[in-house]
């Protein structure tokens, strides 16, 4: 059975428009993104990642080339239509409010409500169910700053799932959090993945943990963005041209990083 293919990059450049000077980040870009696939983005600090998410997900232009969510040129979609497709968690901090957990994960029904915004009993149930596939349940009632970044973190993509969408898009989720609640979400995220067949795709610093659970990854350098399973990633030596120095190297025998 072959997956289907839910977005698509084709001959994508990245960057910035200044002043009529373009600044490009990473050119030649093909992805494909398909159903039930777990994907990391990596690639060392500062090399496009937060780019290359913000220009999948239509909130950066790119300087050439096409993004096909559905088959459709993202921008030919209208915000409304967008957020019933595509759901986006970035790592900003939440704005203050007395929103409960239960609430804040309603918040990712809006493209679906009325202008009242009122929560239908369809609404409810997917509230209910991505409360329940991300196991906070007993946190409903919780105001949102009454709990750990490890759970807050669980809320955010609880909200993401509510929104009901084939594409998850996460910037860094697991940043600020410990070893435990890290492996926590990326096994959280796996299991989604493959319960409810959506893709998600996350970018990360913890490679080790990335190559272990991933489905495929993405791998950025200054020279390319390449897409491949973490095995042939292994075989190829792929994850030596991350990082730019001789102390840091990949032990393909045990499948990590080793510091000389």
């Amino acid at each position: 059975m072959t997956n289907k293919t839910i977005l698509k990059a084709s001959n994508l450049s990245i960057g910035y428009s200044a002043k009529k000077e373009n600044n490009t980040i990473a050119t030649n870009i093909d992805l494909t993104l398909t159903q039930g696939k777990l994907i990391a983005l990596i690639g060392a600090n500062g090399i496009g990642k937060s780019t290359l998410l913000r220009t999948l997900t239509g909130i950066q232009k790119p300087l050439s080339g096409a993004v096909l969510l559905h088959d459709k040129k993202i921008e030919n979609y209208s915000p409304l239509d967008l957020a019933q497709n595509l759901s986006v968690v970035l790592t900003e901090k939440l704005p203050p409010s007395n929103l409960t957990v239960f609430e804040l994960v309603a918040l990712g029904r809006q493209p679906y409500t009325n202008w009242i915004g009122k929560l239908t009993e369809t609404d409810i149930t997917q509230v209910n169910r991505a409360l329940e596939l991300t196991q906070i349940n007993h946190l409903a009632t919780k105001k949102h700053y009454e709990i750990s970044d490890g759970q807050l973190q669980k809320v955010l993509v609880a909200r993401a799932l509510a929104q009901d969408t084939a594409l998850i898009i996460l910037d860094e989720p697991t940043t600020h959090l410990d070893l435990l609640h890290k492996v926590s979400l990326f096994k959280l995220l796996k299991k989604l993945t493959h319960e409810t067949q959506k893709c998600i795709l996350f970018s990360t610093h913890d490679i080790d943990m990335a190559i272990q659970l991933s489905d495929e990854m993405i791998i950025m350098t200054p020279d390319t963005v390449v897409q491949d399973e973490p095995c042939n990633f292994i075989a190829k030596g792929s994850f030596n041209t991350i990082f730019k120095d001789e102390h840091i190297s990949f032990d393909a025998e045990k499948g990590k990083f080793v510091i000389s």
